[in-house]
C-alpha cells in the first residue's frame, strides 16, 4: 500500500476506474511508439458517427521534468509541464491550451505521511481557485474539495469524502454537489496476479430521491488483454 493518505482525487478512484475507465462507445484506436532517446509518441483516432477526430501526443522526460504536448485536428495545442519533487513531497503542474488564452492553470500537489494537499488556480484575471486536502493515513483518510469563483464570489464546488483501505479492499463515502449527492463505493482485489477485481457504487440524490447502483468486474486474460464488464 502507498504511504500516506494521498490526494482527495484518490478517494474512491480504484472503484471509479474499474466501473468507468476505458469503456468506449465510439470507435477508437491508439498507437504508442518510443524512440531510442525515450520520447513517447501516441497517435489516436476516434470516429463518432460521421465525424473523425484525431490527435498526436508526445512526451519528453528530462530528470524530474516531464513535458506532454498534444495536437488535435482542431489545431489546438495542449501543453502540460510537470515538475516532480520541486521540493520534498511537492509536485508542480502547469498546463495551457493554444489558442485559448483563458485555459492556463497552475497546480501544486503536496504529499506528506499524514496529509495530502492540492491547490490550483486559473491563469486569468478572475480565476477559479480550487483547494482540496486530506488528512489521515494510508488506511483511513478524511478530506474536502472546494472551488471558489473569484469573479462571482461564490463557491462553485463543495465536496467531502472518507476512505478506508487495507491490503485488498477499498471503501469510500463522498458527499458531492454541495451536499445534494451521496456516493458510496467498494473495490475488492480478488487476485493480484490476474488483476481480478470487483467493484460497486451506489449513488443517492437527495433532491430527486433517486438511487443508482453500478456493479463491475475485471480480469486480465494475459499481460496485454484486460476484460472488463459492468
Amino acid at each position: 500500500m502507498a504511504k500516506g493518505p494521498g490526494l482527495y482525487s484518490d478517494i474512491g478512484k480504484k472503484a471509479r476506474d474499474l466501473l468507468y475507465k476505458d469503456y468506449q462507445t465510439d470507435q477508437k484506436f491508439s498507437i504508442t511508439t518510443y524512440s531510442a532517446t525515450g520520447v513517447a509518441i501516441t497517435s489516436s483516432g476516434t470516429k463518432k458517427g460521421d465525424l473523425f477526430l484525431a490527435d498526436v501526443a508526445t512526451q519528453l522526460k528530462n530528470k524530474n521534468v516531464t513535458t506532454d504536448v498534444k495536437v488535435d485536428t482542431n489545431s489546438n495545442l495542449l501543453t502540460t509541464i510537470t515538475v516532480d519533487d520541486a521540493a520534498p513531497g511537492l509536485k508542480t503542474i502547469l498546463n495551457f491550451r493554444v489558442p485559448d488564452q483563458r485555459s492556463g492553470k497552475l497546480e501544486l500537489q503536496y504529499l506528506h505521511d499524514y496529509a495530502g494537499i492540492c491547490t490550483s488556480v486559473g491563469l486569468t484575471a478572475n480565476p477559479i481557485v480550487n483547494f482540496s486536502g486530506v488528512v489521515g493515513t494510508n488506511m483511513l483518510a478524511l478530506g474536502t474539495d472546494v472551488s471558489f469563483d473569484t469573479k462571482t464570489g461564490n463557491f462553485t464546488k463543495c465536496n467531502a469524502g472518507l476512505s478506508f483501505s487495507n491490503a485488498d479492499l477499498i471503501a469510500a463515502l463522498t458527499l458531492n454537489d454541495k451536499g445534494d449527492t451521496m456516493n458510496a463505493s467498494y473495490y475488492h482485489n480478488v487476485n493480484s496476479e490476474s488483476n481480478s477485481a470487483v467493484g460497486a457504487e451506489v449513488t443517492h440524490s437527495f433532491s430527486t430521491n433517486e438511487n443508482t447502483i453500478t456493479l463491475g468486474a475485471q480480469h486480465a486474460i494475459d499481460p496485454l488483454t484486460n476484460l472488463k464488464a459492468r
